[in-house]
């Protein structure tokens, strides 16, 4: 199946560097297909094995491992603040659970509110020590600020997945990032799978991040200072190869069908039912939020589908499952901003049409 075809006319009219996209199913890959170019006018073409920026698809990653440590007896979903820390906390904190950090329901700040009080924006990359010593300290200072929100209430947070993290990095002794290429990234075969911008200061090999402005692309450098800062890495800074982030959603469509191998079905499905049982978005909507996903009906996927989009806003990516008719349609983008929403958001539609 030529998806290229698909993409590129999309690709085209959104003036993107480049778009990928895939179609997964439990079995694995269906089709995968890459157009454009690595670097803004660089005709160096994108491949198929490059890797893309998930962003806050990163969540569903996230909530993926915590589910393993809960399996494994290390936590679980209702774990609270003060069970896994000695810290100082408010004590509107300590009640708060592990499944409400993961369904943003612990009161924390919108993505777009400063992480650390009196820390400026290049102060937050070149923190003091490790990276699960900087977390620790993170969590001591944000659990001294009061709710920005009433507790129980959905609002979108990345800091509940940053100090979801810091709760397993307390429990395994080890940081997210060793934790979740151990159990999650290696036991699939996602070698691909990294931290922040793609490939190497200074070459090509893999797609540069872009931003538009007044009209024109700007091409990134890979400086692992362009992204959020790795304190934040488990609510949005994974990268992966098309094929390899399609193997990570086939386990979830496998854990539907309740044949999953890496975790139990029940605890998939966990993760893809919604933890409040109104819509949080706006008036009227049906979207709802489980554990890293959003969830919504849809004709076209039989009734219930779950959904995330994902931007460190030099990038975008964007994934559909659709688990009753068993197959998801991932899309990305190496280019942040609106047009990159509007396109990825097509070529997800555009793909749907070439699988049914």
């Amino acid at each position: 199946m030529n998806i290229n075809l698909v993409l590129e006319p999309i690709r085209v009219r959104y003036n993107l560097p480049a778009l990928a996209g895939a179609i997964i199913t439990s079995e694995g890959l269906t089709a995968i297909g890459a157009v454009g170019e690595r670097k803004y006018g660089s005709g160096i073409p994108v491949k198929i094995e490059d890797q893309f920026h998930l962003g806050s698809c990163t969540k569903a990653m996230t909530s993926t491992l915590i589910g393993i440590l809960v399996e494994a007896g290390k936590l679980q979903w209702q774990t609270t603040l003060a069970q896994a820390f000695e810290s100082e906390m408010l004590p509107i904190y300590r009640t708060i659970t592990l499944e409400q950090l993961l369904s943003h329901q612990a009161g924390f700040p919108e993505p777009d509110q400063p992480w650390l009080t009196g820390k400026t924006p290049m102060e937050m990359y070149h923190l003091p020590g490790s990276i699960q010593q900087q977390r620790q300290d993170y969590l001591k200072l944000a659990l001294q600020q009061p709710p920005t929100f009433p507790l129980g209430e959905f609002h979108y947070s990345n800091m509940g997945y940053v100090v979801a993290a810091a709760m397993a990095e307390q429990v395994m002794k080890a940081s997210w990032e060793d934790l979740i290429t151990e159990k999650l990234f290696q036991p699939l075969g996602m070698t691909t799978a990294g931290f922040g911008p793609m490939g190497t200061q200074g070459q090509i090999a893999q797609p540069w991040q872009h931003f538009e402005e007044n009209g024109q692309i700007e091409a990134i450098d890979p400086d692992p200072d362009h992204d959020n800062p790795p304190l934040v890495s488990p609510a949005g800074r994974v990268h992966a190869s098309m094929e390899d982030w399609g193997k990570f959603i086939s386990l979830h469509l496998q854990g539907e069908r309740g044949n999953s191998k890496l975790l139990k079905p029940e605890t998939l499905q966990k993760l893809h039912t919604p933890a409040l049982e109104r819509g949080y978005m706006q008036a009227g909507s049906s979207d709802s939020y489980g554990l890293g996903w959003i969830v919504t009906e849809r004709d076209w996927g039989g009734g219930r589908v779950l959904y995330h989009n994902g931007s460190n806003t030099l990038n975008f990516a964007l994934v559909w499952m659709a688990a009753q008719g068993d197959f998801a349609v991932l899309v990305a983008t190496n280019q942040g901003g609106e047009r990159a929403s509007r396109g990825t958001d097509e070529a997800v539609g555009a793909l749907l049409e070439v699988w049914q």
